[in-house]
């Protein structure tokens, strides 16, 4: 076959059918289609219209019909191998290998869509019998009952380390294609290979054609080191190129629903089964170029959702900075902005439908979440600082590539600026168009009030806990004993064979520390847990940046246990010392609180007696922390330098 299907449609994802015919045709939007003069007969009034969800054009003229490669064939005369070729050049693609391996190795693609179908079938059988009784019931709490399990078919992977290898060998599936479709976890220092899911409810991720190319798994047990595990990469599967439900949300789009991108899977499916069927959401990362790409070719202005605490914020920012370069006229982004602590699911479930529109009826454009990601917390007390901000809003303006929505955009910012450093406004806080508040020289959260988001006073730790030295961490950006914790963990990971339980339960209070572990223990979990291996999949999860930070914690003479050329006995003594010392601080600072609570409410002598208790523990425990500190300082370098 010269041209595999998949490169086929690998060129027609790339390519937006109105890109192609617009230049050629000169092309007007209508709806959500476009339409222009036909290219095959004289004509004065449009007949010829171009469907970019659909992928094609058609001419009520002529009667011809057809996708991006009969366009170039119909036009321009072509033979069919030449319009791939031209359109392959104009999608960037490299044209491949006319070789019996091509061949082949489509087949195989093929064959390995049949054993993800098979194993989409067993999981659905398995939710439906007798042991997946404990699924059906965490689908059932979440508000998934039977249809909506059936119309996603969702499933169940049984906790047995074989259940699956054994079921797909029965029906003469050899054990390499398990492996290849990231079902089996396999490698050299493991014997047999078993099952990758296993005791967790199974979401189906499917292709554009929508076939299942991987699965999604979130664990049933609260003490897994991985609350959800999605497939690895696999020849059929690359996590940065698709969207969760996006399938079944382009079918949905042509009806007229709006696409919605939000965070996890369970989101996706309480959106579609409350009427916003064009939800769709990325797999387990932060949103790609691609995705954004499949977002656009969906619709115009896609709704992104985020969560209204800091890392929805920090999540919608970076969102900015990725849709800039690629906005054109017609093409941007909206944000929409939940109410602290709930997620769409949440949301919907409480207070229905209607509560979810009045989210999307506020959703932000573009140009004010730049805006907003330039101007948060910003002091502009100082001729200096100002020009500092209108220096970051030129070079956010500069990335646009497209020339008119670049003159609009840096209109529209220099406006803003312009109100903004008007005469008065430097002492009081301004209410700017599209619903943010913002006070310069005052810093703050921002939160969502009636689906905008709104300044609140910055938090301030209590004094006592504030002046704990081993309760301070979780209060810093990154704390201290877990980014120690985890910079042991990324020397050491073997630990992580002895102690995944106890690295999984570790109680962190900073979400970035939080998201490193779990990435940890899935690399480890998909045997990438070290070398260039861990810092791939680090670079796909987007925290490198993190893990850098992580390691200018680490003191070469106070924590040398927790580098990388350390004895094993002396890292493992290490990281128990400091994983118990950051349990017992963490209760403290917990019960701290609760005593400044009970005491301030009621100042008896028990409360006060309550209080002075904890606060000793808490001096103890800091004693401890020094101790850990100055852990083999003076002699234990011995083991240190013997390995």
């Amino acid at each position: 076959m010269r041209f595999p299907p998949s490169f086929l449609d690998e060129i027609r994802t790339r390519l937006p059918v109105s890109e192609v015919v617009g230049r050629r045709v000169k092309l007007k939007k209508q709806g959500r289609e476009f339409a222009g003069l036909s290219p095959f007969n004289a004509e004065k009034t449009p007949s010829f219209f171009v469907n970019d969800q659909k992928g094609f054009y058609h001419c009520f003229s002529s009667g011809k019909h057809g996708d991006v490669f009969d366009f170039l064939m119909e036009t321009e005369g072509l033979p069919f191998g030449e319009a791939v070729e031209r359109l392959a050049s104009m999608a960037g693609l490299p044209l491949p290998d006319v070789t019996p391996e091509a061949a082949a190795k489509e087949a195989r693609r093929r064959t390995l869509h049949e054993v993800m179908e098979m194993a989409a079938a067993f999981f659905e059988a398995e939710l439906q019998a007798r042991a997946g009784a404990k699924a059906r019931g965490y689908l059932s709490d979440r508000g998934l009952g039977p249809s909506t399990q059936k119309r996603f078919r969702l499933g169940y992977a049984p906790g047995d380390r074989f259940a699956l290898k054994e079921a797909l060998g029965k029906a003469g599936v050899p054990v390499s294609d398990m492996v290849e479709t990231g079902l089996l976890i396999a490698g050299d220092d493991i014997p047999v290979p078993y099952d990758r899911f296993r005791d967790r409810v199974m979401f189906p991720i499917t292709d554009l054609k929508g076939r299942v190319v991987a699965f999604g798994g979130r664990a049933l047990e609260k003490d897994v080191p991985a609350k959800y595990l999605n497939s690895p990469e696999t020849p059929l599967f690359h996590k940065g190129s698709l969207l969760y439900n996006a399938y079944s949300a382009r079918a949905a789009v042509q009806k007229g629903a709006p696409v919605i991108a939000v965070e996890g899977y369970v989101d996706v499916i309480a959106l579609v089964e409350a009427g916003f069927e064009g939800a769709v959401a990325p797999l387990g990362t932060a949103l790609t170029e691609e995705q954004l790409q499949l977002l656009w070719r969906m619709a115009d202005e896609p709704v992104l959702l985020f969560d209204g605490d800091k890392a929805g914020r920090r999540a919608a920012f970076r969102a900015v900075g990725l849709a800039l370069p690629h906005i054109k006229p017609g093409k941007s982004l909206s944000f929409g902005a939940l109410p602290d602590g709930q997620d769409p699911d949440d949301l919907i479930r409480a207070s229905g439908r209607e509560a979810m529109e009045g989210v999307l009826a506020q959703a932000q454009p573009l140009s004010a979440m730049l805006w907003a990601r330039e101007t948060e917390g910003s002091n502009l007390e100082t001729p200096e600082r100002r020009a500092a901000l209108e220096a970051r809003i030129g070079e956010a303006v500069a990335a646009i590539q497209d020339e008119n929505v670049r003159r609009h955009y840096k209109q529209d910012l220099q406006d803003r600026l312009r109100r903004l450093l008007s005469p008065g406004s430097e002492n009081r806080p301004r209410r700017f168009e599209g619903g943010w508040s913002a006070a310069p020289g005052r810093s703050g959260n921002f939160r969502p009030q009636n689906g905008r988001f709104m300044r609140e006073p910055p938090l301030v730790p209590g004094t006592e806990l504030a002046r704990s030295a081993v309760v301070r961490g979780p209060l810093a950006s990154l704390p201290r004993n877990e980014a120690l914790l985890l910079f042991c963990l990324i020397n050491h990971p073997w630990l992580m064979d002895e102690y995944a339980e106890e690295v999984a339960g570790l109680p962190f209070a900073n979400k970035d520390a939080d998201r490193l572990r779990r990435a940890l223990l899935e690399a480890h979990l998909e045997g990438a847990h070290e070398g260039e291996a861990l810092t791939e999949h680090l670079t796909r999860e987007d925290l490198d940046a993190l893990a850098q930070r992580v390691r200018a914690f680490a003191n070469p003479k106070m924590d040398w246990p927790a580098y990388p050329d350390t004895a094993p006995e002396d890292a493992r003594l290490w990281w128990l010392q400091r994983a118990a010392l950051h349990q017992k601080a963490y209760a403290l600072s917990k019960e701290l609180r609760e005593a400044e609570r009970s005491l301030g409410s009621d100042p008896s002598e028990a409360n006060f007696a309550w209080l002075r208790d904890v606060r000793e523990r808490l001096s103890a425990a800091e004693g401890t922390e020094a101790l850990v500190e100055g852990f083999g300082a003076s002699s234990g370098r011995g083991s240190h330098k013997s390995v």
